[in-house]
């Protein structure tokens, strides 16, 4: 009966073991995915706001060409 416990409490920690190294190598996949997304996040930042002051000079470049006329 000893052995049997033994045996069952060595497969349970055998499979916490695996699923420790799963979860381990899925978070480090998390984290880089998640590197690579806050890097995408800012680089669109940057190219919302570098299109945003564009939008804004051609607006200011209608208006004055529009008091001119």
């Amino acid at each position: 009966m000893a052995n049997f416990d033994l045996d069952e409490l060595e497969q349970q920690v055998n499979a916490l073991i695996r699923l420790n190294q799963r979860l381990r190598e899925e978070n480090l996949t998390l984290r880089a995915r998640q590197e690579t997304l806050v890097a995408e996040r800012g680089e669109l930042i940057e190219k919302t706001e570098q299109s945003r002051s564009r939008v804004e000079a051609m607006l200011s470049r209608l208006r004055a060409m529009e008091e001119n006329l």
